[in-house]
């Protein structure tokens, strides 16, 4: 018997970029679910057009936490994991079916055509040679976790199976639609990445967030041939290396001053201080 083939996806208002990864899914798996973190659009509507499993999730300002519920709704022997912006080729499509079909692997690492600001990157850590990731997996083999940008790990013993780039044999991911997009969403990450490290102890300096940022650019302007990807690999770089600058700003905060609430109570001592001679001396007439 073949074995069955679940598509799971996590939605937030994505009521325009969901019907072409649904497109992209319905042909040939056996199951879609949609879990949605309360979408306000008609993403939830879309889903179940195209016959999906929709199920909601509390928001957590990224879809990591909601993944390992995602993963237990789906019934299949097999889970494809994409995003609302993602979508599968047909020539990959064949590729991930065989594979399941074959018994070859546990999981499957694909190879991803990340677009940013309207053209795809084939350099500066975003090209399909370089962004590979474990989204097709047999069930059981994977493990969610809520650490964001490292929330899947295989279990011991996987069998691993990494396909090779072709035109075709890659999800596309049509990513950030311009800078301030991407800066949006820089901010929300570097928050959940800075408040995650300090949970678990992590420290930082001044001089050691320089030198990841110096190498940072190193990675992927120079190392990873960005100046291929032109002005865009250009300032992709640089958003990087201030997306590590930024986290290590967060958890240097957290560390030293605390969240938000104490500076604010601080600001606002100070300003008590500031303006305690008004109330304890008499105010010259004014004429």
């Amino acid at each position: 018997m073949k074995p069955r083939i679940s598509a799971i996806i996590n939605t937030l208002n994505e009521e325009k970029n969901l019907p072409f990864a649904l497109r992209s899914v319905q042909p040939w798996v056996d199951e879609i679910v949609v879990v949605d973190m309360h979408s306000e659009d008609r993403t939830v509507e879309i889903a179940r057009e195209f016959g999906a499993k929709v199920f909601s999730h509390e928001r957590a300002g990224f879809a990591d936490p909601a993944r390992a519920f995602a993963i237990a709704r789906a019934s299949g022997d097999w889970i494809l994991m994409l995003d609302a912006d993602e979508l599968v080729p047909f020539p990959l499509s064949r590729k991930l079916r065989e594979i399941a079909e074959t018994d070859i692997a546990d999981i499957v690492r694909i190879p991803w055509v990340n677009y940013l600001l309207g053209a795809p990157m084939m350099h500066t850590g975003w090209g399909p040679h370089q962004d590979i990731h474990a989204r097709f997996f047999r069930r059981g083999f994977l493990q969610a976790t809520d650490e964001v940008h490292n929330f899947l790990k295989a279990v011991p013993d996987a069998r691993i199976v990494e396909l090779t780039f072709e035109p075709g044999c890659a999800v596309v991911h049509f990513n950030y639609l311009n800078s301030e997009h991407f800066i949006e969403k820089l901010n929300r990450y570097t928050t959940i990445e800075a408040r995650q490290a300090f949970e678990r102890g992590e420290r930082i300096t001044p001089l050691r967030a320089a030198l990841i940022g110096v190498k940072e650019f190193w990675i992927r302007y120079l190392r990873g041939q960005g100046f291929r990807d032109g002005w865009r690999g250009f300032y992709l770089s640089v958003f990087m290396v201030f997306y590590r600058a930024a986290a290590a700003a967060k958890l240097q905060e957290l560390r030293v001053v605390g969240p938000r609430e104490v500076t604010e109570a601080r600001y606002r001592q100070e300003a008590e201080k500031i303006l305690g001679p008004y109330s304890n001396s008499e105010l010259p007439e004014t004429t």
